[in-house]
């Protein structure tokens, strides 16, 4: 597909603000409606755009805790206990990383009981050797949108 700048500038405006109707993007674009229908299911048919989804934050929902755990699995097994964790509902991202782990994830709990629950169910998945779990203390940055 070719990607120029008429389609960056329609993403980073519907980053900003999911809700923009075609024909708002238009006038603030300076293009006609037609034209950015046909832009973005373009980038819709490509997957560039997957969904429309509002920014949430996890604090003001009671997800206090942002624990980000370090999995050391089994031989040859890691990509079954990937896809077991990106079914829960807690885990916000599921990473095949490089080093001496195997996977990342990153989860958010309301309670700690909550957390020690979900890091000891982590060794009753089949094929999980070991976790190492790291409670985030603050968040400076945490916005997943790039453009």
């Amino acid at each position: 597909m070719d990607f120029d700048e008429t389609d960056k500038k329609i993403l980073k405006n519907l980053i900003v603000d999911a809700r923009l109707s075609a024909r708002q993007l238009a006038l603030k674009l300076g293009m006609s409606t037609v034209t950015i229908l046909t832009r973005i299911k373009k980038l819709e048919k490509a997957k560039i755009i997957k969904g429309y989804t509002a920014v949430l934050d996890h604090e003001k929902l009671g997800y206090n805790l942002t624990a980000i755990i370090e999995i050391i699995a089994k031989k040859d097994k890691i990509i079954n206990i990937e896809e077991e964790l990106a079914k829960i509902e807690n885990v916000c991202g599921v990473y095949d990383i490089t080093g001496n782990t195997d996977s990342l994830i990153i989860a958010k709990f309301k309670e700690r009981n909550e957390l020690s629950e979900f890091v000891k169910g982590l060794s009753t998945i089949p094929n999980v050797e070991n976790t190492i779990t790291h409670v985030v203390l603050n968040t400076t940055k945490e916005d997943f949108r790039l453009t």
